[in-house]
C-alpha cells in the first residue's frame, strides 16, 4: 500500500491547486473533498485485488499526467471535430475538449435540446438542482481509486435530463476529444437522468486526435424513473497510447429499460466497469458490447448486474476478436438478492482469438440467493475454422478475405442485437474499418 499512495501523491498536490481555482457551491466541494480523501486511503487498485487480478494499472499509476481545465487550453481543430460528429438528422452533437464542454464546437439542432443537455458545470453552478440531488449518489468509490479520483476533480462533463413523459426524437451524442500530444489527464463526469416514462438514446464517443499518452478517467451515473426507457452506447476509439477507465453507473426504477452497447477498438489499455441495480419490479435491462484488440493493447470489460427486486430480466452478450499479443479480459457478474422472484438472467461472452500470441480471461459469476429464477451464462474461446476458410478458398474467395468475412461475421452477430437501424451501420462502419486496417492476422 504505501508503493500505490506514493504512485498517487501527484494528484494529492494537484487536488489542492484543484480545490483552490475550482468553481462551484458548497455541496460539490464537500464531493469532491470526500472523493481525494477515499482516494488518499485506497490508491490505484493493483493485482492483487480480486477486480484487478488480469489487469496491472502500474503504468497509470507511475506516469505524471498534466490537466487540463479550460476548453481553450486544448486546440479546437474543427475539421477534426466534423470528422468524429455524427451528421444526421435531428442528430445532436455536444462536444468536449479534454473533458472540458466547448459550446462554439457543439451542434444543437433545436432550441428544446438545449432544455434536455447541457454542460456538468452549468448544472453544478445552479446549487440547488437536480445536479445537487443526484450527482454522486449512485456510484461507489469506497472500493474504487479511479471512481474516487474522478469524484475528486469533477468539473465538466454532460448533464442530460428529460422530463417525465417526453421521448426524445432524436439521439445525443457526446464527443469527447484528446487533443494533445502531451501526457494529459481528463476526468469528465456525466449525469443523465430521465424522468417517468420517458424515452432517449444517448451516445458516448470517445476519440483521440494525438498519439500521446494520455489518460481518460470517465464515469457516468445514469438514473431511470419508473417506465422510462434508456438506449446508451459507449463508443471508444482513443490512441494505441492512451489510457481508459470508465465507470457507469445505472439505477432502474420500476418496469424501466436499460439497453447498451460498448465498442472499444482503441487505447494501449482499457477498462470498462458497467454496474446495473434493478431497483424496482419488472425492470429489465440488455447489456452487449464488442472488443476488437490487436498489437498489444489491453482491454478489460467488467459488468455487474443486480436484481434487487422481483420480474427482472437481463441479457448479456460480449464478444472480442482478439490479435498479435494484445490480451482482453471479461468479468460478468450477475446477483439476484433474497427475496426476489422470477428473476430472469442471461449472459454470454464469446472470444475469437486470430494469433497464438492473443489471451483472453473470460470469468462469468452468478451470486444466486434466491429460488424462484432462472440464470445462465457461458463462455467460449476459440479460432477460425480453417475447413471453413479452405471451403470458401475452393470457391474462389482468398484466405485472407475469408478470414475477414469471417471474422465479421462473428462480430455481426453482437450488431445485431442493436435495434437502431442508424447505429447499427455506424457500428458496421467502424468494425469493418478496423478489421481492414489492424488486425495482423487478415493483412496477409
Amino acid at each position: 500500500m504505501v508503493q500505490v499512495r506514493t504512485e498517487g501523491e501527484s494528484y494529492l498536490s494537484k487536488f489542492q491547486s484543484f480545490q483552490r481555482g475550482a468553481c462551484g457551491p458548497a455541496w460539490i466541494r464537500k464531493i469532491r473533498e470526500e472523493g481525494i480523501s477515499r482516494f488518499e486511503s485506497t490508491g490505484f487498485p493493483n493485482t492483487r485485488h480480486e477486480d484487478w487480478k488480469y489487469t496491472n494499472v502500474a503504468p497509470i499509476a507511475r506516469a505524471s499526467f498534466t490537466p487540463v481545465w479550460d476548453c481553450s487550453d486544448g486546440l479546437q481543430p474543427t475539421a477534426d471535430v466534423e470528422a468524429f460528429t455524427i451528421d444526421l438528422p435531428g442528430w445532436s452533437n455536444l462536444v468536449f475538449l479534454n473533458g472540458v464542454y466547448c459550446p462554439d464546437l457543439s451542434i444543437l439542432p433545436t432550441s428544446s435540446v438545449k432544455d434536455v443537455a447541457s454542460s456538468l458545470a452549468e448544472a453544478i453552478a445552479e446549487d440547488e438542482g437536480l445536479a445537487g440531488q443526484h450527482l454522486a449518489r449512485y456510484v461507489s468509490f469506497e472500493d474504487n481509486g479511479f471512481t474516487a479520483l474522478n469524484t475528486a476533480f469533477i468539473q465538466d462533463g454532460s448533464f442530460i435530463h428529460v422530463a417525465d413523459g417526453v421521448s426524445l426524437d432524436a439521439p445525443i451524442h457526446l464527443l469527447f476529444l484528446v487533443t494533445a500530444e502531451e501526457t494529459i489527464v481528463s476526468h469528465p463526469r456525466n449525469l443523465i437522468i430521465l424522468g417517468e416514462g420517458s424515452g432517449a438514446t444517448v451516445v458516448e464517443s470517445y476519440v483521440g486526435l494525438a498519439d500521446g499518452p494520455s489518460f481518460t478517467n470517465t464515469v457516468t451515473e445514469v438514473v431511470l424513473a419508473d417506465g422510462a426507457h434508456l438506449d446508451y452506447y459507449k463508443l471508444q476509439r482513443e490512441s494505441r497510447q492512451a489510457f481508459h477507465v470508465s465507470t457507469t453507473q445505472v439505477h432502474q426504477g420500476r418496469e424501466s429499460q436499460f439497453s447498451s452497447f460498448y465498442l472499444d477498438l482503441g487505447a494501449r489499455l482499457g477498462r470498462n466497469n458497467l454496474n446495473v441495480v434493478l431497483d424496482g419490479d419488472g425492470g429489465a435491462c440488455s447489456l452487449n458490447g464488442l472488443y476488437i484488440t490487436g498489437d498489444r493493447q489491453h482491454i478489460d470489460n467488467h459488468t455487474t448486474v443486480d436484481h434487487q427486486k422481483s420480474y427482472t430480466p437481463s441479457r448479456q452478450l460480449y464478444k472480442g476478436v482478439l490479435d498479435g499479443k494484445s490480451r482482453a479480459v471479461f468479468n460478468g457478474k450477475v446477483i439476484a438478492r433474497r427475496g426476489t422472484h422470477q428473476v430472469d438472467a442471461h449472459q454470454t461472452n464469446k472470444n475469437l482469438v486470430l494469433s497464438d500470441g492473443a489471451e483472453v480471461n473470460t470469468k462469468p459469476q452468478l451470486e444466486i440467493f434466491a429460488d424462484d429464477l432462472k440464470c445462465s451464462h457461458g463462455a467460449t474461446v476459440g479460432q477460425l475454422d480453417e475447413e471453413m476458410i479452405f471451403y470458401m478458398n475452393s470457391r474462389g474467395i482468398s484466405p485472407d478475405a475469408a478470414r475477414r468475412f469471417l471474422t465479421y461475421g462473428f462480430a455481426h452477430e453482437v450488431i445485431r442485437q442493436v435495434k437502431s437501424d442508424e447505429m447499427g451501420r455506424l457500428l458496421e462502419q467502424m468494425v469493418r474499418a478496423r478489421l481492414q486496417d489492424g488486425l495482423e492476422a487478415l493483412s496477409g
